[in-house]
């Protein structure tokens, strides 16, 4: 009779670690010890979840997060199999996609089991209250939602009165009520000349004239606002202040006073998103403490907390702003998710969004040693507590060039293209060194990119 083959199983044990978070644990213990083998394969999930006595679901999870960790290989129709104790070298890209995709600028996802055993704690709080969640809510949020915005935006040194505050369905949609409200087709709105490509494709759905402005170190050149105001009649000033997205410049405490005045004087408002205003530890004050009155701001939890919580907190500068808004917003998403600002408003509440900001912050500073140990410190620039880089390409790259390389190496990153009102972009692009990859991705990909940046383009090398 042939010899019954053994079934892997990890060992579970009772306590606050999720249950899937165990099982990963265990594969890669058991891969240390040599109870797990290079190539061997693990039981399929659902008969692992029936000998466990667990949710098939679990058990998938748990698979995930193994491969997520280079653990395990799935390959479809065989199984998921073990990679042994080293990850495998990462392939090229199949079928045009990146094996390694920089391009998405989201946060590092959470790793520790405390903080996941904090979200998941959350998620089951609001869960229990359901049924009441799948209601029509107030069109901004509720009054407990509003509350706790206020109380996220205090993190910023803001004080923002309840009819001033609005949740919405992320920093999109707060984007469009604004413009919406603000403009008619045809209208200017300036912005930095290398901006947020969000802002770009709601422009060109709301067919507004985009006009960029010179910026430095310190953020925008001021006087190019001012000469813009006069010149164009802008209806707004659109402005990324802090970590912008692409560059990654912060504008400086005397620049952002600087605009304000001008925008005060000129009678422009201000609409200022601060995606990325809760990562550094210390920083110049948000716009909006600076012009209360004239200012929109907007406060997403996609790049501090977590890319798929899609709610933003918006601050108007009146209760008559805020009206009008509300009834742009119905208009367009009707509501925020009651749930997903219930479980926003949860974190905040107990903490859990804070843990998340500082995780976020502490696996950004590791990321960002990886690039400044392998990248070549003269052709970047980014932030200690940001998870994108600018790559300046040095002579005689182009940015096409460098994207077929990338390509050809299974990398995503985006070109300056995306981000550019310019009518000849410039040479660079953007690297994320957030989201899902790991570590070991983030530094493979970086050590091609260094290895590109410092060789020549093939057409040129064969010229050569």
């Amino acid at each position: 009779m042939p010899k019954k083959q053994h079934v892997w199983l990890p060992k579970i044990r009772k306590g606050n670690t999720p249950v899937y978070l165990q099982i990963a644990a265990a594969i890669a213990d058991d891969i240390v010890t040599g109870q797990l083998t290079a190539d061997q394969r693990l039981p399929p999930q659902r008969k692992l979840a029936e000998l466990l006595g667990l949710d098939f679901t679990t058990v998938g999870r748990a698979y995930t997060e193994a491969q997520r960790r280079g653990l395990v290989d799935s390959r479809v129709g065989r199984g998921t199999f073990v990679c042994g104790r080293r990850r495998p070298a990462i392939p090229r890209a199949v079928e045009g996609r990146p094996v390694v995709d920089l391009s998405m600028n989201m946060p590092p996802e959470p790793e520790s089991a405390e903080l996941l055993q904090l979200m998941e704690a959350g998620h089951a709080a609001v869960g229990a209250r359901l049924r009441g969640l799948l209601r029509y809510q107030d069109f901004c949020g509720s009054a407990d939602d509003r509350d706790a915005g206020a109380l996220w935006l205090r993190r910023r040194g803001l004080v923002v009165e309840p009819e001033r505050m609005l949740v919405t369905a992320g920093a999109q949609c707060a984007l469009l009520a604004v413009l919406t409200t603000l403009t008619s087709p045809g209208a200017v709105i300036c912005c930095e000349d290398l901006t947020y490509p969000g802002l770009r494709a709601l422009a060109g759905q709301l067919g507004l004239r985009l006009v960029g402005l010179p910026t430095d170190a310190q953020g925008i050149d001021a006087v190019a606002f001012a000469a813009a105001c006069a010149q164009y009649a802008p209806k707004a000033l659109y402005c990324n202040p802090t970590l912008l997205n692409p560059t990654t410049v912060t504008m400086s405490a005397e620049r952002r006073a600087a605009l304000v005045e001008v925008a005060r004087f000129h009678g422009v408002p201000i609409i200022e998103d601060d995606a990325y205003g809760f990562l550094p530890r210390s920083g110049p004050p948000a716009l909006a403490s600076l012009g209360p009155d004239i200012t929109f701001y907007i406060a997403g939890l996609a790049k501090c907390v977590g890319a798929g919580l899609r709610v933003a907190y918006m601050a108007a500068p009146d209760a008559q702003h805020a009206a009008r808004l509300a009834a742009s917003i119905r208009a367009t998403t009707v509501m925020v998710s009651p749930i997903t600002a219930a479980l926003a408003t949860r974190w905040i509440r107990d903490g859990t969004a804070d843990v998340a900001l500082s995780a976020i912050r502490k696996e950004c500073a590791v990321r960002q040693k990886i690039a400044a140990r392998v990248l070549p410190a003269d052709c970047y620039e980014s932030h200690p507590d940001a998870f994108h880089l600018w790559i300046r390409l040095p002579p005689p790259w182009t940015r096409q060039q460098f994207m077929a390389r990338m390509d050809s190496c299974g990398i995503g990153v985006v070109a300056s293209d995306a981000f550019a009102l310019s009518a000849t972009p410039p040479e660079a692009v953007r690297v994320c060194i957030g989201g899902m990859a790991s570590r070991d991705d983030i530094q493979h990909a970086l050590e091609q990119i260094a290895r590109a940046l410092r060789s020549v383009p093939a057409s040129v090398a064969a010229v050569v």
